[in-house]
């Protein structure tokens, strides 16, 4: 294999990261293949992580008594934070369609274990959040992988951990970090769920750059070029 990506393998990329959706709503009863889950899980596996730790476990669920449990709690957990939301947004986070935990063919929930290969783990002691992080690059990894092979992912995060842990059997040292839902979809929205619902607007990319320090939006000469590269909105994906 070479290391020298192609125009059409960066294309590829680049559409993966760009019509990646979070799926609720659009799964069908279509079971993924053997084969296109494992690649998906060895995608997720080979993700970069602190210290070469690995921390992560994939929890593969298909059991209709174990999906039951997590979407009670799902019910639950959306109910008491219906309380958090204000008054003039209540009805639309209510009729929002948050899981597809039923739906989906397969849950899988990913766990971090800060005890693999011991207490050091290299680059961890300053930061011990970066175990955390790590698995969060497998979720992405994950995440992209499964767009790629026309498989939706929605990520459920109105959920009770302590719930996982019991449903699953999770020792008391191994952190719940992404439960999440995959199969077949009918159709990958052309945007998000979320946007498109206009519950919060999309930021461009020139609202989330600064240079050189916090804050700091005026370009300098060193920067020039990129900052209006970034002011056009340079999109990579259908280039």
């Amino acid at each position: 294999m070479s290391d020298k990506f192609s125009n059409q393998e960066k294309s590829g990329l680049y559409k993966a990261i760009y019509t990646r959706r979070d799926v609720r709503s659009h799964f069908n009863s279509k079971p993924i293949g053997d084969e296109i889950l494992t690649r998906i899980l060895n995608a997720a596996h080979r993700a970069p992580s602190v210290g070469f730790s690995q921390p992560w476990n994939f929890i593969l669920i298909r059991d209709s008594q174990t999906k039951a449990k997590v979407k009670q709690s799902f019910e639950e957990e959306k109910s008491r934070s219906t309380n958090q939301v204000d008054d003039s947004k209540k009805e639309k986070y209510t009729s929002l369609k948050l899981e597809g935990i039923l739906e989906s063919d397969v849950n899988i929930c990913i766990t971090y274990d800060p005890t693999r290969f011991g207490p050091f783990v290299i680059g961890r002691s300053s930061i011990p959040e970066t175990g955390i992080y790590s698995v969060c690059c497998a979720v992405q990894n994950l995440w992209l992988a499964a767009r790629s092979e026309e498989i939706g992912v929605g990520w459920v995060s109105i959920l009770s951990n302590d719930t996982l842990k019991k449903a699953l059997d999770l020792p008391d040292h191994i952190v719940p970090v992404a439960y999440l839902c995959l199969g077949h979809v009918e159709e990958f929205a052309e945007k998000p769920d979320l946007e498109a619902a206009k519950w919060l607007p999309r930021l461009e990319l020139k609202d989330v750059v600064y240079f050189e320090k916090w804050g700091q939006t005026q370009n300098t000469p060193i920067w020039s070029q990129i900052h209006e590269l970034i002011r056009t909105n340079l999109d990579y994906a259908f280039k």
